[in-house]
């Protein structure tokens, strides 16, 4: 295997371990698993689905967008979220359909 195709895989494993490690939280997978529904939602009706705190849910939406897994669009004074992947949604459906042992 040349040392180019290597490095481009190993490119590409370092992604997968950056973004699973943001996703690694009940709350944030429940988001993926609603944006995956809609194709975009507001902070509040995020909120009103998930029946969590404002502050809570803007920390986990800011943690997600700044690792480049949801992006916003601006109307009037409402912030919609959408997945910037949808590809995200792979691997999660992936891991939920993994039986434990």
């Amino acid at each position: 295997m040349s040392t180019l195709k290597v490095r481009v895989e190993q490119e590409k494993l370092e992604r997968a371990a950056y973004v699973l490690k943001c996703v690694a939280h009940p709350v944030r997978i429940s988001i993926i698993d609603l944006l995956e529904q809609s194709e975009a939602l507001s902070v509040g009706q995020l909120q009103e689905i998930l029946q969590i705190e404002q502050s809570l849910l803007s920390h986990h939406l800011i943690k997600m967008r700044d690792k480049g897994i949801v992006s916003i669009k601006r109307k009037g004074k409402n912030v919609y979220y959408s997945l910037s992947d949808p590809t995200i949604t792979t691997i999660i459906s992936c891991i939920q359909g993994c039986k434990s042992a």
